[in-house]
């Protein structure tokens, strides 16, 4: 009796460690399936971080390429800005010395010198250079020509530009057929005499422009007084160059 028992206890026992085993293994199958998911998901992860790294470091490179540009253009900028204040303060030198060698001419209201940006004008007027309808230099004229090209000798760097204008008064005469040639024939007298003095006519431009850029109105004797006038402008090289005809 006690045999039977002992016998149905062991196999009741065997049968539940059998149970328990089956039990384990499939929490174990299944244990590892979630664990393949989860390896698998920290994998992908994993290769989503890699990417999210790969892109954030090109995104640094770019960075870092647009802050050396942006430096360089601020050096740049800056390198512009010395180089401005710089050409500003020798134009107002230059300015300053036309018009001290100038001074007394300034203040009989003779000429006037005038600054624009890197150019500096000297506006004289017609009757201290020439009598009316004529191109002759008067003696006049050629004192003041004297101190100007005095003042402009030392702008090697600059192009000296003479423009003659007249006003709107017509004129027809055997030598001068219209204001044309008369403005166009001063300022080439004009540049004749600065090449006397001792500038070189490379650095020099004749030109005239008639009636046809007045600085007043011709309505009034005055206003034509003030047209009757001749242009003696200091001219930066490379903008003189620039607008210069292409050589064939």
């Amino acid at each position: 009796m006690n045999r039977r028992r002992l016998y149905v206890a062991g196999a009741t026992l065997a049968a539940a460690f059998i149970a328990a085993g089956c039990v384990s293994k499939g929490d174990y199958e299944k244990l590892e399936a979630d664990k393949g998911k989860e390896i698998d998901a920290l994998k992908k992860d994993k290769a989503s971080l890699e990417q999210q790294k790969s892109s954030l470091e090109q995104q640094k490179s770019s960075l870092e390429q647009q802050q050396a540009q942006s430096r360089k253009q601020i050096d740049a900028l800056e390198q512009e800005k010395t180089k401005l204040l710089t050409v500003t303060q020798q134009d107002k030198s230059q300015y300053d010395a036309l018009v001290k060698n100038l001074t007394e001419e300034v203040q009989k209201g003779q000429l006037q010198v005038r600054q624009y940006k890197d150019m500096l004008t000297v506006d004289v007027a017609e009757q201290m250079f020439f009598d009316s309808g004529r191109a002759d230099l008067k003696d006049t004229g050629k004192e003041v020509l004297k101190k100007v090209a005095g003042a402009l000798k030392g702008y090697e760097d600059k192009v000296i530009r003479v423009v003659g204008h007249t006003d709107n008064v017509p004129i027809k005469t055997r030598v001068f057929p219209s204001n044309w040639e008369l403005s166009v024939a001063r300022a080439t007298t004009v540049v004749r005499y600065l090449q006397e003095t001792g500038i070189p006519p490379e650095r020099m431009v004749a030109s005239g422009r008639a009636e046809y850029q007045p600085v007043a109105e011709n309505d009034t004797p005055d206003g034509r007084k003030k047209n009757r006038r001749i242009e003696i402008t200091l001219v930066d090289k490379n903008a003189a160059t620039e607008a210069a005809p292409a050589k064939r």
